[in-house]
């Protein structure tokens, strides 16, 4: 079990919020959209688009009707990977000391991420 799914996670995650990344694995595999949210305790992304589940609701008040709303469900982070801004094409993820700062470089086209 890694440290990211044994309860407290200590990992950290390469994906952020807003990177556009595509699923390589899964029902949904090829599809692309960018991250809505980073469940880092899971080790889980939810992407816009992608793990679309229905949910049936009640109708709030007598005489309304209810209604079948769609959401995306979270899916394991290493079933994604991050889309090189330059190759559109899913890339690693490195980082990297420039100029003082430590920012996140596509590993396909050496560009900078976010």
């Amino acid at each position: 079990m890694s440290k990211a799914t044994s309860g407290k996670q200590t990992a950290k995650f390469k994906i952020k919020k807003g990177d556009q990344v595509m699923v390589i694995s899964g029902k949904d595999k090829g599809k692309q959209g960018p991250v809505l949210e980073v469940l880092p305790q899971d080790a889980m992304v939810v992407v816009e688009g992608v793990a679309i589940v229905k949910r049936h609701l009640k109708n709030p008040v007598r005489g309304r009707v209810g209604r079948i709303a769609e959401r995306p469900r979270a899916i394991h982070i290493s079933n994604v990977m991050v889309v090189d801004p330059e190759q559109k094409k899913p890339t690693r993820v490195k980082r990297e000391l420039r100029e003082g700062k430590l920012v996140r470089i596509a590993v396909k086209s050496a560009t900078k991420l976010g």
